[in-house]
């Protein structure tokens, strides 16, 4: 027994019937979306740059909220059950040619038909299995980047305490210089002032001595007089 035919798919569907485009055409860009899971099959439609993967996506996007407003199903867990392109009517017209002849054109038109449908349980639990892995991995590496955002933010608070602290042990060690400089300032200020008195101090010790010498020479002087007037 044969499946079921295209236009007897079970689902949500949307159709646009008497579009100005050959199937063929159209039948090209389905074939991109058929079995696809809406959001990718969206995806696909947004970057293929035909005219029909504009119209599609139109179709498609209605057929999603037919099956949410009319269905009540859940947008996240749908996918293209089928996807045709019917040939629709074709308009005639006429092009003049050589030696009073004319030539047929034919103007195509095609019904473009989406159907949604729920995903089945198995393929659902996969696609939550592969969404888990991937937040797992994501949470795996924003723990790795936090990680090394913090070891940057320790090396650099690391690096600024030292900074602060090498300007610190300078601006001591200049603290010390100065202070150093201006001790011995002071005690070049003392010993110029020290020197004067110095020299005064001497120049009066050696007056002093030259006093003592001449008073101990007068002494001796009187003390020989004295000795000679008793002898005689």
């Amino acid at each position: 027994m044969t499946g079921p035919k295209t236009n007897e798919r079970p689902g949500t569907r949307s159709v646009l019937r008497h579009y100005h485009m050959s199937a063929t055409k159209a039948r090209q860009v389905l074939d991109l979306i058929r079995g696809e899971e809406v959001q990718y099959a969206a995806d696909i439609l947004r970057s293929t740059e035909r005219e029909a993967a504009e119209v599609i996506l139109k179709v498609l996007t209605s057929a999603v909220a037919n099956a949410v407003h009319n269905d009540g199903l859940d947008p996240n867990e749908l996918y293209v059950a089928a996807a045709y392109a019917d040939e629709g009517t074709t308009m005639k017209r006429w092009r003049p040619r050589a030696r009073g002849r004319a030539t047929r054109i034919r103007k195509r038109t095609c019904h473009i038909t989406v159907i949604v449908a729920r995903l089945d349980d198995e393929r659902l639990e996969r696609r939550q299995a592969v969404v888990a892995a991937a937040g797992q991995r994501r949470a795996a590496r924003v723990a790795s980047s936090r990680g090394r955002a913090d070891q940057t933010a320790r090396a650099t608070r690391r690096a600024e305490e030292a900074r602060v602290a090498a300007e610190d042990e300078e601006a001591r060690l200049a603290a010390e210089a100065e202070a150093t400089e201006h001790d011995e300032v002071e005690v070049e200020a003392a010993q110029e002032h020290v020197a004067p008195v110095a020299a005064e101090v001497e120049t009066a010790a050696e007056t002093e001595t030259d006093a003592t010498e001449a008073d101990s020479a007068e002494l001796a002087a009187d003390e020989a007089d004295h000795t000679e007037e008793k002898d005689s």
